[in-house]
């Protein structure tokens, strides 16, 4: 069997990871990165293709009749078309609850930067704090999560994750996803999305992104929320109208935005985001801890020996 891995640099950017297990699994070629242009040459005789950010659209899947099996090494998986692999009897995976405490991990880390300001506290604190008049300062207003209101938009393995751990610190959570009439769970309160941005001092986003929900953080979602109020974002960057957003920063419109993804990655020079005020950005490292790349890997693994047996699991296809 012929497994080519499109990007396997995205699993062990840092050379951290044991990779020898993929190579029991058949004839395996790892490619750190693969441009679109060459996706063709590289798996032309691949019966499997892992790939994490490599698209697969119908005119590429075309073009690989021996194509059995997808195997997607991460859990959003929109960047395969799926219709068109299914019409072939292609199968495609994904990974699923690799990274949600990694990723609830970054929301409250992120969280955590707007309330507790450590990094800016511990700027040159060499320079500064002997020479402080008092025994302390503080720049700003440092703020507690207890009794604040946490807004979480999509509550799956992710969003629930993050709920119990607001939940630990004493936050009220408001939840809101696709059918509120299922699903919750113990102190969380389910309810449409305008009153969670309206009552939230925190909203982080947790949802797949569709059609359907493309850039709703737009101007008018942003003008029901708190002038206090925070926006997190650890799923999918084109979930937020991005000059939109960088427009309620820039005047105040809410506090701040803490943010992992963004619509395009790596992001234009001119995003007007990266000169946003009050906004913290990280380079989408969310799912990276490395736990949740050793989960990523068995998962991977675990698939594709599903697949060999003919049991094939966690099919998206």
């Amino acid at each position: 069997m012929k497994i080519v891995y499109l990007d396997a640099y995205t699993v062990n950017i840092l050379e951290d990871l044991d990779l020898s297990a993929l190579h029991t699994l058949g004839e395996v070629t790892l490619y750190d990165r693969t441009p679109k242009e060459q996706i063709i040459e590289r798996a032309k005789d691949a019966e499997v293709i892992l790939t994490n950010k490599c698209p697969l659209n119908r005119e590429l899947i075309s073009q690989l009749p021996k194509l059995k099996y997808i195997g997607v090494t991460a859990t959003g998986y929109n960047i395969i078309d799926v219709a068109a692999a299914k019409e072939q009897g292609i199968i495609v995976t994904n990974v699923r609850g690799y990274s949600s405490a990694s990723v609830a991990q970054l929301v409250f880390s992120l969280i955590l930067s707007f309330t507790n300001k450590v990094a800016a506290h511990a700027h040159n604190i060499a320079q500064t704090w002997p020479s402080s008049a008092d025994w302390c300062f503080y720049l700003s207003p440092l703020t507690e999560l207890e009794g604040k209101t946490l807004g979480i938009i999509g509550l799956g393995d992710i969003g629930k994750k993050v709920a119990n751990i607001g939940l630990g610190f004493g936050m009220k959570i408001l939840a809101n996803k696709r059918n509120l009439n299922s699903g919750g769970m113990e102190g969380v309160e389910l309810c449409e999305v305008d009153k969670l941005l309206k009552k939230s001092d925190f909203v982080t986003l947790h949802c797949p992104l569709t059609a359907e929900n493309q850039g709703f953080i737009n101007k008018q979602a942003l003008a029901l929320m708190k002038p206090s109020a925070i926006l997190i974002n650890t799923s999918r960057g084109g979930l937020i109208n991005e000059a939109e957003l960088a427009e309620a920063l820039n005047t105040a419109a809410i506090a701040g935005a803490g943010l992992d993804v963004l619509s395009s990655e790596p992001p234009a020079a001119d995003n007007p985001l990266l000169t946003a005020k009050n906004c913290i950005i990280t380079p989408h490292i969310a799912w990276a801890g490395v736990d949740a790349r050793q989960a990523l890997l068995k998962g991977t693994i675990e698939n594709i020996r599903a697949y060999q047996k003919g049991t094939p699991q966690n099919v998206v296809s």
